[in-house]
């Protein structure tokens, strides 16, 4: 049996184990709860410390980097800040801010855009409006100029007229950059007359100096001869601006092997390499268009030819030097786009530069009678030069502006110059009836009927030496009147 004192001791011993163990749990428990406590501390720093850099990458965000990307999208050559803690490009938060950058340029580019295209289409209206006037009064000033014979009345008519071609030219190049159509329809043309209608729309055209190595009869199909006559008088327009006044702009049209080349070279101070690759883009109309991007106020000549050249497969090149130290432009116009005209019948206009080449005339069958127009023939083209010289010179004396404008002819018939070069034709045989009367010829006509005379002419008076006694001297009779007619014309 166990004695008292032996339980109390047991039951001391057990306490003291128990307290022991307690004691050693509760300072175990203490120290975790410390050590938990400056681990909460610890990441209570850093959360805040990652709530102030994300706070201050926001910041950065809305402050640099938002507009340095909407900027950029009018200006890509802008570079946009990055994040302000290197540490976050590629990680979750350096890219979601790039999404933000990247969802905010593609949003301001598609608002630019729709603003930019309602800008254009109210352009659109007011200028189709301002060439309706325009056309209107163009149309006033002709029938001013044919109604009225003033020389100095005529003069300031045509001088009037001139203004109202640049303004005319100035409307129709801002409708083109809004996207409008060129306007005008045309049937085809000589290239030539197309260079030299540009310009003619132009203050100092005089400048130009326009020199020709085409092949006679090169035209240019309908639908391309506004767009080509829009573009030289917006090259030249450059040309004339930036090279002092004193200085002739050089304008060459030359074949090669893909088509047609007309070369505008100045003299003026040239392009920095920025310049040179910025109106580069403009001119190859690659890039959409926005009004926006051509300055204050919009400078449109490069932008409407950019339009032209990706609506008519035309190619202009303007990053080259001109032999005289300005810029050299060249327009390129394919073969799909050149036509032919027989320059007998529709010759270009008279203040056209002439060819330097000469046609190749084809060659005429053997003749089956004895008359000598082989001999006639080679005089036929002097008369045909001198007849148009005379009518021409004729025209700009009475119609003209005194400045020499190009392509400035009147269209009216008068009675003293249907009278002053009557119709003229070879002598019909008996057999023939005489041919019914015409309206006055051009000067053209004129001239290509004062050739069939000297040919109808000659070729009477080789049938005389042949014919019998009595008939020769018919011939001979008839031949002298003639020749007294074509004299007194």
């Amino acid at each position: 049996m166990i004695e008292l004192p032996d339980l109390v001791a047991g039951g001391l011993a057990a306490g003291t184990l128990s307290a022991l163990a307690l004691g050693g749990g509760l300072l175990r428990l203490r120290r975790q709860q410390t050590r938990q406590r400056a681990e909460t501390t610890a990441l209570r720093t850093r959360l805040d410390g990652s709530l102030r850099a994300f706070t201050a990458e926001v910041e950065h965000l809305a402050a640099r980097r938002v507009p340095a990307a909407a900027q950029q999208v009018a200006h890509p050559h802008l570079a946009v800040p990055g994040p302000l803690q290197p540490l976050t490009v590629g990680t979750p938060l350096g890219i979601a801010l790039e999404n933000v950058l990247l969802a905010l340029q593609s949003e301001v580019a598609s608002q630019r855009t729709r603003v930019d295209a309602a800008a254009q289409a109210g352009m659109r209206g007011a200028t189709r409006e301002i060439q309706a006037a325009l056309y209107r009064l163009q149309d006033a000033l002709r029938r001013l100029q044919q109604r009225y014979d003033d020389p100095e009345l005529a003069q300031t008519l045509f001088q009037l007229d001139h203004e109202n071609e640049q303004s005319l030219r100035r409307a129709q190049v801002a409708a083109v950059v809004c996207g409008a159509w060129v306007g005008l329809a045309r049937e085809e043309s000589h290239l030539v007359d197309a260079v030299t209608g540009g310009q003619a729309r132009l203050a100092g055209y005089q400048r130009v100096k326009v020199h020709n190595h085409l092949e006679p009869g090169t035209a240019l199909v309908s639908h391309a001869v506004e767009p080509v006559a829009i573009i030289v008088a917006e090259l030249l327009d450059n040309a004339l601006r930036h090279s002092a006044p004193d200085t002739d702009v050089v304008v060459s049209l030359e074949h090669v092997h893909h088509g047609v080349c007309v070369t505008v070279d100045d003299a003026g101070l040239g392009m920095t390499r920025d310049e040179r690759d910025r109106a580069q883009r403009l001119v190859a109309g690659d890039a959409p268009i926005l009004l926006t991007d051509l300055g204050d106020p919009p400078r449109m000549g490069l932008a409407a030819i950019g339009r032209l050249t990706r609506q008519f497969d035309l190619g202009v090149d303007v990053s080259s030097t001109s032999p005289y130290g300005g810029v050299r432009a060249v327009l390129r116009v394919d073969s799909h786009l050149l036509s032919r005209l027989d320059p007998t019948d529709r010759p270009p206009a008279p203040s056209a530069p002439r060819t330097t080449r000469k046609s190749v005339p084809a060659a005429a069958p053997a003749p089956s009678h004895a008359y000598g127009t082989e001999e006639a023939v080679p005089d036929a083209p002097g008369h045909h030069h001198t007849a148009v010289d005379v009518d021409v010179d004729k025209d700009e004396d009475r119609d003209g502006d005194g400045d020499g404008l190009p392509q400035r002819r009147r269209r009216r018939t008068r009675p003293a110059a249907a009278a002053a070069v009557p119709e003229t034709s070879a002598p019909p045989e008996p057999s023939v009836p005489p041919a019914p009367s015409r309206p006055a010829r051009r000067p053209e006509e004129a001239a290509a009927a004062l050739g069939a005379l000297q040919s109808g002419t000659a070729a009477a008076r080789s049938g005389a030496e042949a014919a019998p006694a009595g008939g020769a001297r018919t011939a001979a009779h008839d031949t002298d009147h003639t020749d007294e007619g074509g004299a007194a014309r």
